[in-house]
């Protein structure tokens, strides 16, 4: 197959591009080529998706599957819709699990969950974050048109995919990997004490998926979710992964947010944790996608993945989410 991965440069496209060249394919990346390298066995095609005429260079080109993962703008799935829509045998988007509206009922399943407005917009990663949850609902919306437009212009060849928390090598959010890397320094750790469910998917079986549904000719829209478990049970595990044995100190969601400790992700923050009322955005149907050909990894594979990466970078590094050693110690000593 001939397969283009619009990005291909990092993480989800990334990994695509990678799997993709293993199983013996053509992989094409389209991209600027200013965020890494493409990977080994690929094709680097410069491009850039901010020009009205910016995929210029794939002019006649013609592809069994193209891989886009567009991240905030609406102009940049249908300029490339319009390019190579009509050459293209497949087409997967790569979507998110905030185009839903209800974050609060679990279970929820493409066919059940309530969608935010779509938005036929551009936007940053930049701005989305200056917005707050503001912003994170404009991220929903723009993916919303997107997809719309891909199931237009598709039918039943478009593959859309709506991931929730993604890990794995080249996660730039630090969410996941916060935890690995802490417990890897040791002593003592402070967790969220919840109930709360929590779901991941490691790239590696996210892009595993996107490669089997572009050979398969997989159609349809789908939630790319692993199990769910609770909050507080997945952050032992990954303890014991790691081979912690320090001590860890569990502190309530109420006592967290009068501290200002921030959920999910950003500076002071306990990542993966979010308080109540966010249940459903981290519990969604798993059963569906599971149904299309998803498969998982075993959990461990993704912890010592991502403690790996850690190590790499440097465990004692500047993170973009996480407590700072100093924010960590002041809490400890008010508990």
């Amino acid at each position: 197959m001939r397969i283009l991965v619009l990005g291909g440069t990092i993480f989800v496209g990334h990994a695509v591009a990678v799997e993709g060249s293993l199983r013996g394919h053509d992989v094409v990346c389209a991209a600027r080529g200013e965020s890494g390298a493409v990977p080994d066995g690929t094709t680097l095609v410069r491009v850039d998706r901010d020009a009205e005429d910016g995929l210029a260079p794939l002019t006649g080109e013609t592809f069994d599957a193209v891989v886009d993962v567009a991240p905030l703008s609406y102009p940049w799935v249908r300029r490339a819709l319009d390019a190579l829509g009509d050459r293209a045998g497949h087409w997967t988007f790569v979507s998110t699990i905030n185009v839903y509206a209800d974050n609060a009922t679990p279970g929820q399943t493409p066919a059940t969950g309530p969608l935010v407005p779509a938005l036929e917009e551009h936007s940053t990663r930049d701005d989305m974050i200056a917005r707050g949850e503001d912003g994170v609902r404009r991220y929903g919306g723009i993916k919303v048109a997107s997809e719309n437009a891909v199931r237009s212009a598709m039918g039943d060849r478009a593959f859309v995919a709506r991931p929730g928390l993604v890990t794995g090598s080249w996660d730039r959010s630090d969410r996941f990997g916060y935890w690995p890397g802490r417990f890897a320094r040791g002593g003592t750790v402070l967790v969220p004490e919840t109930d709360s469910p929590i779901q991941i998917i490691d790239v590696k079986d996210f892009a595993r998926w996107v490669v089997d549904a572009a050979e398969n000719g997989t159609g349809g829209t789908y939630d790319a979710v692993g199990p769910h478990r609770p909050t507080t049970e997945m952050i032992e595990q990954i303890a014991a992964v790691t081979g912690f044995d320090g001590e860890i100190v569990k502190a309530s969601s109420e006592w967290l947010t009068e501290e200002g400790v921030n959920p999910w992700s950003g500076p002071k923050s306990l990542p993966l944790w979010l308080p109540a009322g966010y249940e459903g955005l981290k519990a969604h149907d798993p059963a569906p996608s599971v149904a299309a050909g998803l498969r998982f990894s075993p959990f461990e594979d993704a912890v010592l993945d991502a403690l790996a990466r850690e190590r790499e970078l440097g465990l004692d590094r500047s993170r973009k989410a996480g407590l700072s050693r100093e924010e960590e110690k002041e809490l400890l000593a008010k508990l």
